[in-house]
């Protein structure tokens, strides 16, 4: 039983380790692990502008690598974190940021799920409440309707 357990678990780890790898490479890693730590703190906070789903930390993309290798560079030449964050969105502009700022300018990407969800909800309310109303009242046949059905009629009945 323990060794079922046991070969489950490391199944799991197997396939669960690429979710958690990153794209750093060892050439990229700085000597100062203060500096190398808000290098990374900065990289998981930028979106890579190839994968756009991805932080640059995350990304194997080689302009994620230039970006990490850039903002380590402005690291090591005393930029601050906020210096890097601002050089990097007037080159890119709000993109590349994973969390843009609120703004008028992005204003349509935070709000626009939820606008999407009110006009879903205000359709399929208003859809259900158009259901629920009585049915419109049935009109009477033509006299050519009518002849026609009770030929269609007759026909099948004998």
């Amino acid at each position: 039983m323990g060794f079922c357990l046991r070969k489950w678990a490391l199944i799991a780890i197997v396939a669960l380790s690429p979710l958690t790898a990153r794209a750093v490479e060892p050439d990229e890693i700085l000597p100062d692990a203060k500096l190398e730590a808000r290098a990374r703190s900065l990289s998981t906070q930028l979106r890579c502008m190839v994968c756009q789903n991805e932080s640059i930390d995350d990304s194997g993309a080689p302009l994620a690598k230039d970006l990490r290798l850039l903002v380590r560079e402005r690291l090591k030449a005393g930029d601050s974190d906020d210096q890097i964050r601002a050089y990097l969105v007037r080159r890119y502009g709000d993109f590349i940021l994973l969390k843009p700022p609120f703004k008028v300018e992005t204003a349509l990407l935070w709000g626009g799920p939820f606008a999407i969800l009110l006009v879903g909800g205000a359709a399929i309310f208003l859809n259900a409440r158009r259901r629920r109303a009585a049915p419109p009242a049935a009109q009477p046949l033509s006299d050519s309707e009518g002849q026609r059905l009770k030929s269609l009629l007759d026909r099948e009945a004998s």
